[in-house]
């Protein structure tokens, strides 16, 4: 039985069904794995592989395998104790977490637990409340923001309403605020004074979340974005669109080596990790896989996820006649 499998089974229906859903027809959901075994691979041979690592950087913060986890809302319906205990099996795993805007614990407390660790916000429309998550994530230790660019408002799911919620808002500055008030929504006009402004906000590398295109990707980059991530919003926005796996080369080479990308959507192996190294990725970023580890097992669940992931990807480099994330290629892939 699938972590997946197990996670089904211990989690309310609704919750599961929350987590796995996609948006629309939930085709781009459906397509993401399966691009990323279609690239095939083309192995080198007559190398010494006697010694293999993993080890990497992103943004400067070493980890131990390209492999970090992607923001996801609410934690808290998987786990008592919600992103903390994420927070510390990515720290246990050395990696790195991008806690999401929608977390249900304050991202102090997640702070406290944590290893290094990312941001993720999106803007709202009223703009203060965002700015005002942006600067406490700063004083809290984030190393970098990364904003949701693919979200002008949520597209609809198939899955039904939102689950019972924690007993903890998932944005403390929404605390006595009206949900339906539409300025607490996203902002459908975010623009690139957006990634300015919070960059000089809180002095943190941006980071542009939701490129699927490399005209964008140069755009969020002029924009001021330190780093774009290739992504389909998880499938959850809106559907039809390119899986990441067939978008990031474009990206890569219109980014042209000004700046880090990295991608997810459908990553679940060491195979699909080594791929995305040779299409141009610095890293990979896991969100569903994340939260069925959690259900399962806490923390030791999100850990050994990650260690298993990493050594998975150690195994498939050698076999592939690498001998770090460094020594991959494009020649290593046939798309």
């Amino acid at each position: 039985m699938t972590t997946e499998d197990r996670a089904r089974e211990l989690l309310p229906p609704e919750v599961f069904a929350y987590y796995a859903a996609g948006s629309g027809e939930q085709r781009t959901l459906a397509a993401q794995e399966r691009a990323w075994d279609d690239v095939l691979l083309r192995p080198r041979v007559l190398r010494d592989v006697s010694t293999v690592t993993t080890a990497t950087t992103v943004l400067g913060t070493p980890v131990a395998a390209p492999v970090l986890v992607a923001p996801a809302a609410l934690h808290g319906l998987a786990h008592p104790d919600g992103e903390v205990a994420t927070a510390t099996g990515v720290r246990d795993a050395r990696s790195v977490l991008v806690l999401s805007m929608r977390a249900s614990r304050p991202l102090e407390q997640v702070a406290a637990a944590a290893g290094p660790w990312w941001q993720q916000l999106y803007v709202l429309r009223d703009r203060g409340i965002s700015d005002e998550v942006a600067r406490r994530a700063a004083d809290a230790g984030a190393s970098a923001l990364v904003v949701t660019v693919d979200v002008p408002f949520v597209a609809h799911k198939p899955a039904g309403p939102l689950p019972p919620l924690p007993p903890e808002a998932i944005v403390e500055a929404l605390e006595g605020r009206d949900p339906a008030d539409e300025r607490l929504q996203q902002a459908p006009d975010l623009g690139a004074a957006d990634l300015a402004r919070l960059k000089e906000l809180t002095g943190l590398p941006v980071v542009a979340k939701g490129v699927l295109r490399g005209d964008e990707a140069l755009r969020c980059l002029d924009a001021g974005a330190d780093a774009v991530i290739v992504s389909t919003h998880g499938g959850r926005q809106l559907d039809g669109v390119v899986p990441s796996a067939l978008a990031l080369p474009e990206v890569v080479d219109a980014v042209d080596g000004q700046a880090e990308v990295y991608v997810d959507g459908g990553v679940r192996t060491g195979g699909h990790v080594l791929r995305a190294l040779a299409l141009g990725a610095r890293a990979v970023l896991l969100a569903r896989p994340v939260l069925w580890a959690l259900a399962v097992d806490g923390s030791d669940g999100v850990r050994a996820l990650l260690d298993d992931l990493a050594a998975d990807t150690r195994d498939v480099l050698g076999l592939a006649g690498c001998t770090s994330p460094d020594d991959v290629g494009r020649d290593l892939v046939r798309i």
